[in-house]
């Protein structure tokens, strides 16, 4: 197994896949941009597979809404993204959750905003969901927020082990039978 990342750090994913068949499992909630192109053409550069994304997926849904069911009022902070498909999934989960959906990073609808807006409204409890997987600077603004309180990142969960496992068994089992 090896880690590799899409921007930002390096080793870039085309560099990490050591050969063609590889599977790459995207540790990512959605199919945005970075599932769409980045790892699509290092996937066809090297002669690799990808599996789908995490998300959205009703294992890290439902441990949304246990983190979230005593809430009053749920704000859904994902990272954000201008890719339509990436949005309209966030969209759908936050409506399973009855959330309010808010980003970490652009520049509309952002967590402190929307946390405000909700308190303006006579929201007594907010809590933030957050649909991140990981701390970072994305997770660490969400407690600068305003809510009462801040889900822990999903990965912190064992469950998200289990589904990027089957993620990738998924995969293998497909290419297999081929």
């Amino acid at each position: 197994m090896r880690l590799a990342y899409v921007d930002v750090q390096q080793p870039y994913v085309g560099e990490a896949i050591p050969r063609p068949g590889t599977v790459i499992v995207p540790l990512l909630l959605s199919a945005g941009y970075h599932v769409r192109v980045d790892i699509a053409r290092a996937a066809e550069r090297a002669g690799a597979v990808v599996a789908p994304p995490l998300g959205p997926d009703p294992v890290l849904t439902e441990l949304l809404v246990e983190r979230t069911r005593k809430a009053e009022a749920v704000v859904l902070a994902a990272a954000g993204s201008s890719d339509p498909g990436w949005r309209a999934s966030v969209d759908r989960v936050a409506a399973e959750l009855g959330a309010t959906v808010a980003y970490t990073s652009g520049d509309e609808r952002r967590v402190p905003d929307v946390v405000a807006e909700l308190r303006g409204r006579g929201a007594g409890h907010v809590t933030v969901a957050a649909y991140l997987l990981a701390e970072g600077l994305f997770y660490r603004s969400l407690h600068r927020a305003g809510a009462d309180v801040v889900t822990p990142p999903l990965s912190a969960e064992p469950v998200v082990e289990e589904l990027v496992l089957r993620r990738y068994r998924d995969l293998t089992m497909i290419s297999s039978a081929m």
